[in-house]
C-alpha cells in the first residue's frame, strides 16, 4: 500500500471515530444547551433571585447529574459495567503517545453457541462472571473494556510476562457456575507489545486484531503480534481498495482456457478465467482476490463485469463463425439473487445468443453451505436453457447424499485426484468410481488439471466425456484463441 492510500485510509478511520463520538454525546451536548439556556432565562428575568436560589440551585444541580449519567452510559457496557470502545479509545488517545506496556484481546470462543444453546440470559450472566474475574485478576494500574459481545480488551501500562498471560487464561477458563449450572469456557487472546509496536490508535488496535485472528487461525491460546504480521492484511486492503477501479482502467481481463472433447478430439467447450495486472501489486490470482470481494460485499459488481465481458466476447466470435460453449465461474453469493437468471437471459436476448452459448459453474463446496438455494438458482438457470455444471467435484462435503438432487448437466473432477493417477491403483479406482458415478447420475465428466499425456491417455480409457488441462491448451487470450481456433477444432482423435 503506498503513502497516499494509507493515508486516505487513516483519514476514513478518524472520520468514522468522529462520527460515532459525536452520535453518542449529542444527548450531552443538548443538556449542556439547555443549562446554558437556563441560566440565561434567568438572568433576562432579572437574575437569579434569593428567593428562588434553591429551586434554581437543585434544577441546575439536576441537569449536572443527568449529563454525569449521560456521559457514564455513553461509556460503559450496561450488562457488565465495564468502559466500552468509545471510553477505552479515549483512555488510550489520552496516553498517546503510547509506547510503553501492552494490549491484550480477549475473545470466548464460540460463544455465540452459548447464546443459541443455553439463552441470552444464561449468556448474559456468564459474561458478568466473566467481566469481573477479568476485574479481579487485574492490577490496579490496568483497564478493561468490554469491545463487543465477546471481546474484552486489556490495558497493562507496564508489559506483561508470558506466565502473567498464562495465568489469566487459565484463570478465566475455570468453571463458572451460571444459574446453578457448570459451565467452562475457552479463551483466546492476542497481546502487542506497545515498546515495540507503538503507533496511532487505529494502527495498534488493528495489530491486536491481528494478534488475535493468529491465535484463532493456529488454535492455540496466546499469539502476539510480530513485525510483518499486518503485510498480507494491507495487501488484502489495497486489493479491495483498488478493485473498483481497476475494473474501470482495464486493469483485470478475461482468458479462455479451450477444453477437449475426448469423443471427437475437438474444442467445443472454454472456461472464462479472471487475470488481473494490478500496477503495483504485479499479478493477482482470482484465488486471492475473489473471497476478499466476497467478503467486502462486492462480488456481485465482479460478476456483473465478467458476465459483460463473456457475452460481448460471445457476441464478437459468433459473428466470426466461431462457435463454443463458454463457461462462467459465478459466486455461491450470485445464486442468492434471485434476479441472476433474467439478468443472464438480458444480456444473451441482447446481443442475439442462444442459451447454450454459456455454461454456469458453480464450486462444489461452496454450494453445499446451502442446497436449498442452490437447488433453486439452478433449476430457474436451466428454464431458460443454460447450462450448469458442479466445479471442484469430490472437495464438498455431504456432496454424495445431495448429488443425486441437483439439477445441473455436468461435473467436473477436481485436480487434485490426478496426483498419482499413473502409478497409484488407488487414485485409478477412485478416479474410474468417480467417472461412472457421475455419469450414472446421467452427468457428463470433465477432468481438470491434465498435464501430461499419459494422464490423459488413462482418463480418455475410463470413458470422461472432456479434459481441460494443459496438455490441450493453456488460458488464450481472446485473440490467441482465434489464431489457434482452426487448429482446437479439428479432429484430433487420432492424435
Amino acid at each position: 500500500m503506498d503513502k497516499l492510500e494509507l493515508l486516505s485510509l487513516s483519514c476514513v478511520v478518524l472520520v468514522l471515530l468522529i462520527v460515532v463520538v459525536l452520535w453518542r454525546l449529542v444527548l450531552v451536548y443538548r443538556q449542556q444547551e439547555s443549562l446554558c439556556q437556563f441560566i440565561k432565562n434567568q438572568h433576562d428575568a432579572g437574575g437569579l433571585h434569593i428567593g428562588t436560589a434553591p429551586q434554581n440551585l437543585l434544577q441546575v444541580q439536576q441537569l449536572v447529574t443527568q449529563l454525569q449519567q449521560q456521559l457514564h452510559q455513553a461509556e460503559h457496557d450496561k450488562l457488565t459495567g465495564l468502559g466500552n470502545r468509545l471510553s477505552m479509545k479515549r483512555k488510550l488517545a489520552e496516553l498517546m503517545p503510547l509506547k510503553q506496556g501492552c494490549l491484550v484481546l480477549l475473545d470466548i470462543y464460540r460463544f455465540r453457541y452459548v447464546n443459541d444453546l443455553f439463552g441470552f440470559s444464561f449468556g448474559d450472566e456468564l459474561l458478568k462472571q466473566i467481566a469481573n474475574r477479568i476485574t479481579a485478576n487485574l492490577p490496579k494500574s490496568a483497564s478493561v473494556a468490554r469491545m463487543n459481545e465477546d471481546e474484552f480488551l486489556i490495558y497493562y501500562p507496564i508489559e506483561t510476562t508470558e506466565t502473567e498471560l498464562s495465568n489469566l487464561v487459565d484463570n478465566l477458563q475455570k468453571t463458572y457456575t451460571v444459574f446453578d449450572s457448570p459451565i467452562t469456557v475457552r479463551l483466546q487472546l492476542g497481546h502487542l507489545g506497545l515498546a515495540r509496536f507503538h503507533g496511532d490508535i487505529s494502527t495498534i488496535l488493528r495489530r491486536l486484531d491481528l494478534a488475535l485472528k493468529k491465535a484463532k487461525q493456529l488454535d492455540i491460546n496466546i499469539a502476539h503480534y510480530l513485525a510483518g504480521d499486518d503485510v498480507v492484511q494491507l495487501r488484502e486492503i489495497s486489493i479491495i481498495n483498488s478493485l473498483a477501479k481497476s475494473l474501470q482502467d482495464g486493469e483485470l481481463y478475461m482468458v479462455y482456457q479451450p477444453k477437449q472433447n475426448c469423443h471427437t478430439g475437438s474444442c467445443n467447450q472454454v472456461e472464462a478465467l479472471m487475470r488481473w495486472k494490478h500496477k503495483t501489486l504485479g499479478v493477482i490470482s482470482p484465488v486471492e482476490f475473489i473471497p476478499l470481494a466476497e467478503f467486502a460485499g462486492m462480488i456481485e459488481m465482479v460478476s456483473q463485469w465478467v458476465l459483460d465481458q463473456v457475452v460481448l466476447q460471445q457476441a464478437k466470435w459468433r459473428k466470426a463463425g466461431i462457435k463454443l460453449q463458454v463457461a462462467v465461474n459465478i459466486s455461491t453469493q450470485d445464486l442468492k439473487n434471485q434476479a441472476i437468471s433474467a439478468n443472464i437471459q438480458a444480456r444473451l436476448e441482447q446481443y442475439q445468443l442462444p442459451a447454450n452459448a454459456l455454461s454456469v459453474e458453480l464450486t462444489e463446496s461452496r454450494l453445499m453451505e446451502d442446497v436449498d438455494t442452490a437447488i433453486a438458482a439452478i433449476n430457474t438457470l436451466r428454464e431458460i436453457g443454460v447450462d450448469v455444471a458442479i466445479d471442484d467435484f469430490g472437495t464438498g462435503h455431504s456432496s454424495l447424499a445431495y448429488l443425486k438432487y441437483l439439477p445441473v448437466d455436468e461435473v467436473k473432477i477436481d485436480k487434485a485426484f490426478i496426483e498419482g493417477l499413473d502409478s497409484d491403483e488407488h487414485a485409478r479406482h477412485i478416479m474410474g468410481t468417480s467417472i461412472k458415478l457421475a455419469q450414472g447420475l446421467g452427468f457428463k465428466v470433465t477432468v481438470e488439471g491434465v498435464e501430461t499425456e499419459s494422464i490423459r491417455d488413462i482418463i480418455i480409457l475410463m470413458g470422461v466425456d472432456k479434459i481441460q488441462g494443459d496438455i490441450f491448451s493453456k488460458p488464450l487470450t481472446p485473440t490467441e484463441l482465434e489464431v489457434r481456433w482452426p487448429q482446437l477444432c479439428a479432429n484430433v482423435t487420432s492424435r
